[in-house]
């Protein structure tokens, strides 16, 4: 009895110095990175620290329920950080693996009135992430409102986007509008990239000034409440921190490390690729099929259009228009193992996907482009979350155009290939914008750029605004396991078989991949390995740009031919080749706008 007592009476200081606690530390598995958490005079704050430097103020942790504010409810307890290691194949993705080390936490809290929370918080070497979850007693509608901040210690550079715009630098303190997730932030010494992970059912969030110019808050541009029955789990919200903007290129695999894995099963149907958009024809359809045999492409599109008027809820897309003999299409695609993706846009997604989906596997399509859909509000995500799900269930693979961006998803559904969220070729993007791209907007995962190659009957002059080669240097700059290469060329326009080899041979995912070179908005350098083979694709931003590159990347002992496209006189593409191994460096000297898109060939040892 004296034991149990004793016991008893152990339990009960544990539990009182727990309920006092008020200040907790999470550190990465390196020791690079730290997050801090502290209850004080009601408020829930964190503070992050990297290489043993603050890097953020303290920031404010807090949501409310129907009013009630989390950072108001007590302490209940705290999980200790573990550490945790994961590794997982990507075979659609810019490397065949991905690893993530980190120390997980939890701290868990309850209000007077019985509703529970909890933050996990994960500490990774150079990033941080955490999330909310809420449960409640009843099973009535509650009204969730978040209040997360990440606050600075200055006023730090913001490239400012929404969904398709253009980037606008700006000071947090002058910031007056909002900007996506995820945002990409510098003061001259740290680099920080604000992000999102994983939303479900959740509402659209993105980021404007808080309470002072050092600090930027969550906010819900559409909806007003985040609406939720018996519990739910945020998003996570994430920061990477890095002395430069290449060394924070490096965690941009980020959201698919926090996404759920795949359902068990064979995914191995779900074929990456490069596509060619055919006119509503059944004869454009079948030159496409041709020219995609020819070039080694492995799908074509009919886009908007093909069952009518896109935003007519009179036009049905279970029914083709007569100027397209769809069964023939799809048969000839199937002789020449060319696949069919189908445009559908929102308005008959809405009515007919459960209709759709079957007719379609017995049409015979590959693979499905959604359009104009809702990915702005939480009705709007709910549904495109269950919509994937289906999509993949019946074995399609998915493109979804427009507001839709990317939260690590394409883990957890991998028949989602790609998605919009980005202000492609079409939109006749300038090469700051080509060379900020990849230090900001790709770091949420893949994007369809929608590729607008000249040929030898239109150049696209309103839509181009860099050089050809910068344009086939991006599709290996740029990562999409689906590329739309030629947007708007028809397929016997493009005589210029010389120009066009480089797209011929270009993979869409990666065994390897390394940013070897660049700054925001100036210039970039990624190198890719599919096999045995390396791809260089080099862009410069408005000026002139100038590196050398370091090739230790390559396979020692082995030399390699190299092929090199490059912008020569009159708008053309020159070629020309030279031999390397790994002990070289290769000078790269860009003209404003330019590029150069490079192949790596092993010729021996």
């Amino acid at each position: 009895m004296k034991k149990l007592l004793i016991i008893l009476g152990v339990a009960m200081l544990h539990g009182s110095a727990l309920a006092a606690q008020s200040n907790y530390t999470i550190k990465s598995p390196g020791g690079t990175t730290a997050m801090f958490l502290r209850q004080q005079a009601g408020k829930l704050s964190y503070q992050v620290f990297f290489k043993g430097r603050a890097v953020t103020r303290w920031s404010t942790l807090d949501l409310a329920v129907d009013n009630q504010l989390l950072s108001a409810a007590k302490i209940t307890g705290y999980d200790q950080p573990a550490l945790h290691q994961k590794s997982f194949a990507s075979p659609l993705g810019e490397q065949d693996s991905l690893h993530s080390r980190y120390r997980q936490a939890q701290l868990r809290l309850q209000s007077g009135d019985g509703t529970q929370f909890s933050i996990a918080i994960r500490v990774m070497d150079s990033s941080i992430a955490f999330r909310y979850a809420v449960t409640v007693r009843d099973t009535m509608v509650h009204q969730l409102n978040e209040y997360t901040t990440f606050s600075f210690l200055s006023s730090p550079l913001i490239y400012q986007y929404n969904e398709e715009s253009v980037f606008t630098p700006t000071r947090v303190d002058t910031f007056t509008t909002t900007t996506d997730f995820p945002v990409t932030l510098h003061d001259g010494r740290s680099y920080w990239q604000v992000g999102e992970a994983v939303n479900y059912t959740y509402t659209k969030a993105e980021l404007a000034r808080g309470g002072d110019g050092n600090t930027l808050a969550v906010k819900f541009p559409r909806d007003k409440f985040v609406a939720f029955r018996n519990n739910i789990v945020t998003p996570w919200r994430t920061m990477s921190i890095a002395g430069s903007a290449l060394a924070l290129a490096h965690c941009r695999s980020l959201s698919l490390k926090l996404a759920d894995a795949p359902a068990a099963g064979d995914l191995s149907w779900i074929k990456p690729g490069k596509l060619i958009r055919a006119q509503l024809n059944t004869q454009s359809g079948l030159d496409c099929i041709d020219f995609a045999v020819k070039h080694h492409f492995q799908y074509i599109m009919f886009d908007a259009g093909w069952y009518g008027a896109e935003f007519q809820s009179s036009s049905d897309p279970c029914q083709v228009i007569p100027a397209i003999d769809m069964p023939k299409v799809i048969a000839y695609g199937k002789e020449k193992n060319i696949g069919v993706i189908l445009y559908v846009n929102y308005v008959g997604l809405k009515s007919k996907l459960d209709t759709i989906l079957p007719l379609y596997k017995q049409w015979g399509v590959a693979g499905l482009k959604f359009g104009f859909v809702d990915g702005l509000t939480q009705s709007g995500l709910t549904w495109l979350s269950q919509a994937i799900r289906k999509v993949q269930q019946y074995g399609f693979i998915l493109d979804i155009h427009d507001n839709y961006k990317p939260t690590g998803l394409s883990r957890t559904y991998p028949a989602l290939l790609t998605q919009e969220g980005i202000r492609g070729n079409e939109n006749s993007p300038d090469a700051f914008h080509n060379t900020t791209l990849p230090f900001t907007r790709f770091f949420a995962g893949a994007a369809d750029f929608t590729f607008c190659f000249p040929n030898s009957k239109f150049d696209f002059a309103k839509h181009i605004k860099v050089s050809k080669a910068q344009q086939l240097a991006l599709s290996v700059v740029f990562y999409s396991p689906l590329q739309a290469i030629f947007w708007y060329g028809q397929p016997n326009d493009y005589t210029n078989d010389a120009e066009i080899a480089f797209y011929d041979e270009v993979p869409t995912t990666w065994n390897e991949s390394h940013y070897l070179a660049g700054d925001i908005g100036k210039g970039i350098a990624v190198a890719r390995r599919k096999g045995d083979t390396w791809f260089l694709g080099c862009a410069a931003g408005l000026n002139d740009w100038q590196t050398s590159l370091d090739l230790s990347f390559l396979r020692r002992g082995v030399t390699y031919t190299v092929t090199i496209y490059e912008d020569g006189e009159n708008r053309s593409i020159r070629k020309r080749t030279l031999q390397v191994n790994s002990k070289d460096k290769l000078p790269v000297s860009l003209a404003a706008k330019g590029g150069q898109a490079i192949i790596f060939r092993q010729t021996g040892r």
